[in-house]
């Protein structure tokens, strides 16, 4: 018997096309903050930053594209796992030079030792958690009781964040309280997924405003680049 060759849906090439633009965008962006940086350390933190969210999110992004592309199997199960493994390990790192990103934006302004603290304690616990093989990355099942504390502390990262950027709020009319708004959607959007998606597919949806939300935080770089 012949084996079904497998036919993409389009719910799955419009995936595709979605994360691939995705990671399209963020390197463009990093490419235009490193060349128009000039030395100015607030643009090349965002490079960096940028590059970090490319990076960390092409590892289990590109696996989603082939597994759109040409189906699913455990060579890309597996990747799908190490991706999201390493992804969530580059979005802790994403926090914490996005404080700095804060700190050079804003240099009349100091970072409170305890928001350093909490951003940098809580970052290190979910770096920590996301190491351990417990967490299972590569199986169906995964591990709630880890994802829940991985994602509390991440949480706590990312309360942090936002407590500075509300602390600045539109200081020399940059208006970065926009932020705050994109790291609330962004958060409020991850969550649910990270906890929930295994049971519940269609609250992946999320994962869409959740990655415009991360799109939006580096366009607002680039608007003070330009």
């Amino acid at each position: 018997m012949r084996e079904e060759k497998y036919q993409p849906k389009m719910p799955d090439i419009m995936e595709a096309i979605f994360d691939a633009g995705y990671l399209i965008f963020d390197l463009v962006a990093a490419i235009l903050f490193f060349t128009y940086a000039k030395g100015n350390t607030l643009f090349i933190l965002y490079g960096i930053l940028t590059l970090t969210l490319c990076g960390g999110d092409a590892f289990h992004l590109v696996p989603r594209i082939i597994r759109a592309a040409c189906g699913t199997n455990d060579r890309i199960k597996k990747q799908l796992g190490i991706g999201l493994q390493i992804s969530s390990i580059t979005m802790t790192v994403f926090y914490i030079i996005l404080m700095y990103v804060w700190k050079y934006t804003f240099p009349d302004f100091n970072i409170p030792a305890a928001v350093k603290a909490m951003v940098w304690i809580s970052a290190i616990i979910r770096i920590a958690v996301c190491i351990l093989p417990q967490n299972n990355w590569c199986t169906e099942d995964g591990n709630l009781k880890l994802s829940i504390i991985r994602n509390a502390v991440f949480a706590v990262t990312g309360i942090g964040v936002i407590i500075l950027y509300a602390i600045s709020g539109n200081a020399n009319g940059y208006h970065m309280t926009r932020m705050v708004v994109a790291i609330i959607i962004s958060f409020g959007c991850y969550l649910p997924v990270t906890l929930f998606s295994k049971t519940k597919p269609k609250v992946g949806l999320l994962m869409i405003p959740k990655t415009c939300a991360y799109m939006w935080i580096i366009a607002m770089g680039l608007q003070l680049l330009f």
